[in-house]
């Protein structure tokens, strides 16, 4: 049986950790502007090839998401889809006028930009959108792209992880991005948590780590988190690939069908 047939029609709470997959519209326009589902990414011309479209993990409490989206989802029940409609107020907040500024058209001369309606800039540590061109005069919005704007979302939460271990590779995924190559290792309240050499040089970990801690403190309350990194000598590295060569022959052998069924 499935995760999500197993918990289908169980409570959400705070401090839960869930796979989300949902498609978010602006109310006024119509315009998806978020989605879990690749299709529905490229229908709507906003799917990027940087991202992994399936169910996001959450931990319900920690703030990563909308306060209205989030009260819907703990008003919801594993395996049940459902609509909400978030007002300003419980989304990205209300549009501040003072946050569109006119900037001198020379400011982007200067540095060989030709300014352009529509066009993302970042400026003294602010991201912002040009919204109009004028003689000798840019007109900038920093206002967050969705505040001011109601929007409807339509979501399922497809599981609720109850594994500890699976607890932890979803916290991974949420904060760093992904739990690929990692592996994990709990006893008592110490997690330790063996790293994959893409981290070792990798400055996103350097900052992901941290939230990791926190998240792994408050929602399963590990008192001891410990991180390794392994480095292995060569000559080790190529003992391990040749067992793992005999173990397959071996295997091979005592399972011809197998074999013949990968080849």
């Amino acid at each position: 049986m499935s995760t999500e047939k197993a918990n289908e029609g169980v409570k959400i709470s705070k401090g839960d950790i869930i796979r989300l997959e949902f498609d978010g519209w602006i109310m006024e326009s119509g315009e998806l502007f978020d989605t879990t589902n690749a299709e529905k990414a490229k229908e709507a011309g906003i799917f990027n090839e940087n991202l992994t479209y399936a169910p996001i993990p959450i931990l319900l409490g920690s703030g990563r998401i909308f306060e209205g989206l989030e009260e819907a989802i703990l008003d919801a029940e594993v395996g049940v889809e459902k609509e909400v409609v978030v007002p300003p107020e419980k989304a990205a907040g209300q549009r501040d006028p003072k946050l569109v500024e006119i900037h001198p058209i020379r400011e982007f001369l200067k540095q060989n930009i030709e300014p352009k309606v529509g066009m993302e800039i970042s400026m003294k540590n602010r991201v912002g959108t040009i919204i109009s061109v004028t003689t000798g005069r840019v007109r900038i919005d920093f206002n967050k792209r969705l505040a001011g704007k109601t929007l409807r979302y339509k979501f399922k939460v497809v599981s609720k992880i109850e594994d500890p271990e699976e607890k932890v590779k979803a916290i991974l995924e949420m904060d760093y991005g992904t739990s690929d190559g990692f592996k994990v290792s709990l006893e008592d309240k110490k997690a330790t948590i063996f790293l994959p050499d893409v981290c070792k040089y990798d400055q996103k970990w350097l900052i992901s780590k941290y939230r990791i801690v926190s998240d792994l403190r408050d929602a399963l309350g590990f008192n001891t988190v410990q991180f390794v990194e392994e480095y292995i000598k060569k000559e080790e590295e190529s003992k391990v690939e040749e067992k793992k060569g005999n173990e397959e022959k071996i295997e091979a052998v005592e399972n011809p069908e197998k074999s013949e069924t990968s080849q």
